[in-house]
């Protein structure tokens, strides 16, 4: 675990792991990056720095929690970028991580070299996904045991009828095979979450979508937006319109993989992601 001080003074924690050329993390949430892992063994291929966004993991509480709104945390990877010494970087986000990255990009489109958005919320660039679209891809799961409980409680959800249990009925649909990887992994993800920061995250002011969207359609850096075929939370039709806001986006979509493809299919997942990034080093060269 390292640490550096960003721009009003609040520690700020990251983890270094890997070799190779450097790409930051993201972690959603927002929430400390451990449930990141190595992204599937990602570390293998380059060197992945994860940042625990403030208030969350080691680094520390700001005095000022307005501070955690996601415009604000764009000065958080500003300063970890001038921390590193990196000139350009590639970078990484995964669920509402991606908010921070494109408010980034948008902000800051010289100091990315390319930008990989995996199972992307879409908050930032104000897409609609539609209930409707999250109850037909939901029935891709039909056949599995869990489904019909969890569907119900999706219903709910999608009714705004929902209570905690139903939030908690439809963790399966999460993830690619609710086995017992999944499970420890949601229950671990959940003890990470902070609902005081989550709130000051995403509080009034914290997006732009039509400024974002018209600086996103001039970010000439490439882009991978991954997307998991079963995932509710970022379905692929509607990651095809958020791809559709860059000039130069590839939209992959990975087979039966939920909002953490990399525990899905460890394997496709980092070969989708290394050859996205090795394919950047070449040009730079």
């Amino acid at each position: 675990m390292a640490f550096f001080t960003s721009y009003d003074g609040t520690r700020l924690s990251y983890r270094v792991s890997g070799d190779g050329a450097p790409v930051l993390c993201l972690p959603g949430g927002p929430t400390a990056a451990t449930y990141l892992g190595d992204l599937g063994g990602l570390s293998a291929h380059r060197q992945l720095i994860m940042l625990d966004s403030r208030g969350t993991g080691r680094s520390a509480t700001p005095q000022d929690i307005a501070s955690c709104r996601c415009d604000r945390l764009v000065a958080d990877v500003e300063a970890l970028r001038a921390h590193l010494s990196l000139d350009r970087m590639d970078l990484l986000a995964h669920c509402a991580g991606a908010n921070l990255a494109v408010r980034y990009a948008a902000r800051h489109p010289r100091r990315v070299s390319r930008l990989a958005l995996i199972t992307p919320s879409v908050r930032a660039v104000g897409i609609a996904i539609a209930g409707d679209l999250r109850l037909e891809t939901a029935q891709l799961r039909r056949d599995e045991s869990w489904f019909p409980d969890a569907f119900a409680a999706l219903e709910a959800i999608v009714a705004g009828q929902a209570t905690n249990d139903s939030w908690q009925a439809v963790a399966p649909f999460s993830y690619g095979r609710w086995d017992e990887v999944a499970q420890a992994h949601h229950a671990a993800d959940a003890e990470q979450q902070s609902p005081e920061i989550m709130a000051a995250f995403g509080a009034q002011g914290a997006f732009d979508p039509a400024a974002t969207r018209t600086a996103l359609a001039r970010f000439a850096p490439p882009v991978l937006l991954l997307a998991g075929e079963v995932d509710l939370g970022a379905p692929p039709r509607a990651m095809a319109e958020f791809a559709g806001l860059f000039p130069n986006a590839e939209l992959v979509i990975q087979p039966r993989a939920g909002h953490f493809p990399w525990l899905d299919d460890a394997g496709r997942f980092v070969s989708t992601v290394a050859a996205f990034l090795e394919q950047a080093r070449r040009r730079r060269r």
